[in-house]
């Protein structure tokens, strides 16, 4: 779908807005006025993540808890149509939203580390609005254009598949490498596809689920475990990357990584939860017996334009086909949105 740049901006914008566990409301909200280095975003579509649903289920995500009325979503694709003057950025520009947004006055947005800037934001993360709205206004730099052999709409699919390119370039995965992904979801799908675009020999996916594991074999994954009926050894894996946010599975894999495993989380952070203790003092006695190497990949740092080429080329990665459902909303006016008008 592709949106037209409108005559008149709009100053109004429907919104799904959350105010507690299932409790979703579309309502009209303004539209913040764009600044000198901002861009204003006419959203074309947005991923539902598993935050998402956590946040809509529960009214939480970890230890991250709702606490005023937030609009969810941070898979996010659309065209600008407004630009600030110091943006750099021209409207009519189809456009990727990178969420996780750093100050870029601290040392560490200095460096380019952004993701662990101490004053970030990430959109749909409470209390941050995200971007399940007909329009957004977010910094120039969080905008990346898509070329033009990435339609809209699967330019929403670069958030996730960042997400896959960071744990797997932050594994060191490498060619003729052995590859286990525990987690059959929508991320570990695809950290099983740039695991075997970066030429793994061999990928292991374990998952409690059936059915997603038998959709896992058709995106290259060459073996497959059904851990509730299967015991998983995984001292002879050269990569383990863990994708199920499983509080036990993630401790019993650093007990038992074999020599230089990489263990990180597809997540922005381990999982939180009452139910999670990390065994500190045990899994690093394992981890230096064994000399293995366990990293917790946090955010995405400058791994948007690196995930583009692999989206671009649908015959080594087949993102498109990755997702599950498409629901299509009513396309936003081009006139300011009335109360009249929806």
């Amino acid at each position: 779908m592709e949106l037209p740049t409108p005559t008149v901006l709009p100053t109004k914008t429907r919104a799904a807005r959350l105010y507690g566990a299932r409790d979703l409301r579309v309502e009209e909200l303004d539209v913040p006025p764009v600044g000198p280095d901002e861009v204003m975003v006419a959203v074309a579509a947005v991923g539902v993540c598993g935050s998402d649903m956590h946040y809509y289920a529960a009214g939480r995500n970890g230890q991250n808890v709702l606490r005023q009325p937030t609009v969810l979503g941070h898979e996010a694709s659309g065209v600008v149509i407004a630009a600030g003057a110091t943006s750099g950025v021209q409207t009519g520009t189809r456009v990727a939203v990178e969420p996780a947004v750093g100050c870029g006055v601290c040392p560490s947005c200095r460096s380019g580390r952004y993701n662990i800037c101490p004053y970030g934001t990430c959109l749909g993360s409470p209390p941050t609005n995200g971007t399940m709205s007909d329009y957004i206004v977010v910094p120039a730099r969080a905008v990346h254009s898509l070329p033009a052999g990435i339609d809209t709409i699967t330019g929403a699919m670069i958030e996730p598949l960042a997400v896959a390119v960071w744990a797997v370039q932050r594994a060191q995965v490498r060619i003729g490498q052995r590859v286990l992904i525990t987690g059959a979801g929508p991320i570990g799908i695809l950290v099983a596809q740039v695991a075997r675009a970066s030429v793994a020999t061999e990928i292991v996916m374990t998952d409690v689920n059936d059915d997603r594991l038998a959709i896992a074999t058709t995106f290259g994954v060459t073996r497959v475990i059904n851990t509730a009926r299967e015991e998983l050894d995984i001292a002879d894996m050269d990569r383990v990357l863990e994708c199920s946010a499983v509080p036990r599975r993630c401790g019993a894999q650093s007990r038992q990584s074999g020599p230089v495993a990489a263990s990180p989380w597809w997540a922005r952070r381990p999982p939180r939860s009452t139910a999670f203790r990390w065994p500190i003092c045990s899994a690093t006695r394992s981890i230096s017996s064994q000399r293995s190497d366990t990293r917790t990949p946090t955010r995405l740092p400058s791994r948007w334009l690196p995930a583009v080429p692999w989206i671009s080329n649908e015959s080594s990665l087949a993102v498109s086909s990755s997702m599950t459902r498409r629901r299509r909303s009513r396309p936003p006016s081009l006139t300011p949105v009335t109360s009249k008008s929806w």
